[in-house]
């Protein structure tokens, strides 16, 4: 699994979402370490809790966390919470 399609999956599976994925570190072929970081923006996450916004991205993925990511470092925000962040940049 490479980052383009674990934000396929997370676009396709949460409503409105705009997702960038990267490889924070490089993947250790020996071991097919599989360690992406995420930022995720949806208006699906207005109203929920930072662990419920992480589910619905878990969700997303379809039990790929078990078997083709073995680690995922997330980020997630409502639109309007991105844009405040970005403005901090």
């Amino acid at each position: 699994m490479n980052a383009a399609e674990v934000e396929r999956l997370i676009e396709a599976g949460i409503e409105d979402a705009e997702a960038t994925v990267t490889t924070p570190r490089n993947p250790d072929q020996e071991h097919e370490d599989a360690h992406f970081a995420a930022v995720v923006v949806s208006p699906a996450f207005a109203g929920k809790s930072l662990v419920q916004q992480h589910q619905l991205v878990y969700d997303a993925l379809e039990g790929h966390m078990t078997t083709d990511i073995h680690a995922l470092e997330m980020k997630t925000y409502t639109p309007e919470e991105y844009d405040e962040y970005v403005g901090e940049e």
